[in-house]
């Protein structure tokens, strides 16, 4: 019986040895995995961003470059985000929706910044799609969902530009789960407590898309990949409402009336 004994604490021991000894090794820089990821990554969005950009007009004129440049600026540098490697666009298109493609490319439509009634609402949704890339969703969903070696043979030329299209919309039209979604938002508000912007306005924009019967529903995109829009609204405004918060606007009113009319809305 002793023996016994024995031999299961001996096995129990090189288990955990074992464990701790793999445990140590970088498996990642091994085998080159992260290397790989983010080669992977920037033909992606090199790819995803060239199918939207073939389609839609991209809007370039200072008022809206130079407004939103200042808005993910400060929401960059107040979370310690590298400002650099984001990629930020903004397409004509009366949808209302925003999006992140691989690589840090971050997709705002023109109808969604229109809507938004203030640079708070705005933030919000600039917020919520940066916690996507800072989670890692984006790779995530693609792999999820599509496959890593289909992945890899689309920005190898074999993948098909069809098979391409299809990823690139499921990215800007399809719902990451509610894990994610909630993760997403939850970040986004610490992200903009940090930067002195109140969070309110954004379940406010939550409530008011929720809420819209304008006739416009069609054009909610970002309600469509964002589901649950009242329930996540509410669960914002409960998880701000003991945090300390300072509204310090980023924007003057020129700049921010400038933005808007240039959208020709």
């Amino acid at each position: 019986m002793k023996k016994v004994a024995w031999q299961a604490i001996v096995l129990v021991v090189i288990f955990f040895g074992t464990w701790f000894v793999l445990s140590k090794v970088n498996w990642m820089n091994i085998f080159k995995i992260e290397q790989l990821t983010d080669n992977l990554e920037e033909k992606l969005g090199n790819l995803f961003w060239d199918i939207f950009n073939k389609t839609d007009e991209e809007l370039n004129t200072p008022d809206i470059t130079n407004a939103l440049d200042s808005l993910l600026t400060k929401i960059c540098i107040s979370n310690n985000i590298d400002k650099s490697k984001v990629k930020l666009h903004v397409l004509k298109k009366d949808e209302i929706n925003a999006f992140t493609l691989p690589d840090r490319h971050l997709v705002i439509f023109s109808k969604l910044i229109a809507e938004a009634e203030n640079e708070a609402e705005l933030c919000g949704v600039i917020c919520h799609e940066l916690a996507h890339m800072e989670l890692d969703h984006v790779m995530k969903k693609l792999v999820k969902e599509i496959g890593l070696s289909v992945l890899v043979s689309m920005t190898t030329g074999s993948g098909g530009s069809d098979a391409a299209a299809e990823a690139a919309r499921l990215l800007s039209s399809t719902a990451y789960d509610r894990t994610m979604e909630r993760e997403a938002d939850i970040k986004a508000i610490d992200y903009m407590i940090q930067a002195d912007i109140k969070p309110e306005p954004f379940a406010d924009f939550l409530y008011k898309l929720a809420d819209d019967k304008s006739g416009i529903e069609r054009h909610l995109s970002w309600v469509n990949t964002h589901p649950d829009t009242r329930e996540r609204a509410e669960y914002i405004v409960e998880y701000c409402r003991d945090k300390i918060k300072h509204n310090e606007p980023i924007l003057s009113d020129k700049s921010w009336n400038s933005l808007k009319e240039s959208l020709n809305y």
